[in-house]
């Protein structure tokens, strides 16, 4: 006997018929209250998809407005430094389609965006979101599909914001002892731990 579910009539017959609710609040273009979410949101998750290597998820954060809406169906990320994979933009020239979750600390809501996105350099864009006198070297521009809030159910199950189960940091490894033992190239973990916040806030921006 096979436990393993095959096609989507098999699954509505395990969960149900969906709320009506559920396609009666997705929207196509932003109003004021997902303008809202976004302009106090300071960090998302951003999906994407390579043909060949699958799907892949990035974190973005900045002060709350970051992400700025350019016209009700448009908003715009900037690309902020980090380790030049730039897994998520290489996706995005293959695969253009992409998924966004706003989340804002203490709100148990969050916002969800699909879409489809673009690499912009355009300068006169790329001077809306200096910080710090530099600009990101890039902007991913996503026209929107569809938008709508996600239910709390998530984030209430998990107790996200609740600072008493906010885990001491000292019960993990360090950042370094993990590079070093998934590395394996004589990365010295303590030197790294040691410069890492400071290395970190030289190159935010």
């Amino acid at each position: 006997m096979s436990y393993l579910i095959k096609n989507e009539t098999e699954l509505r017959a395990l969960y149900g018929e969906k709320s009506p609710r559920a396609d009666k609040k997705v929207l196509t273009r932003l109003d004021k209250h997902c303008r809202s979410f976004i302009a106090h949101s300071p960090f998302l998750t951003l999906a994407t998809a390579s043909p060949e290597l699958g799907a892949d998820c990035s974190p973005k954060g900045d002060a709350p407005g970051f992400v700025r809406v350019l016209n009700d169906q448009q908003l715009a990320i900037p690309d902020r430094p980090g380790n030049n994979r730039i897994d998520s933009a290489v996706n995005i020239l293959a695969n253009p389609q992409v998924g966004v979750l706003f989340i804002i600390p203490g709100v148990k809501e969050t916002l969800r965006v699909n879409g489809d996105a673009v690499i912009s350099v355009e300068p006169e864009l790329l001077e809306t979101m200096v910080v710090n006198g530099k600009k990101p070297r890039s902007a991913i521009v996503i026209t929107i599909r569809e938008a709508y809030i996600h239910c709390a159910k998530s984030l209430m199950r998990s107790d996200l914001w609740n600072p008493e189960k906010h885990l001491d940091r000292k019960e993990l490894a360090s950042m370094g002892q993990i590079l070093a033992d998934h590395m394996k190239d004589g990365l010295d973990s303590a030197a790294y731990d040691a410069e890492m916040d400071s290395r970190y806030r030289a190159s935010l921006y």
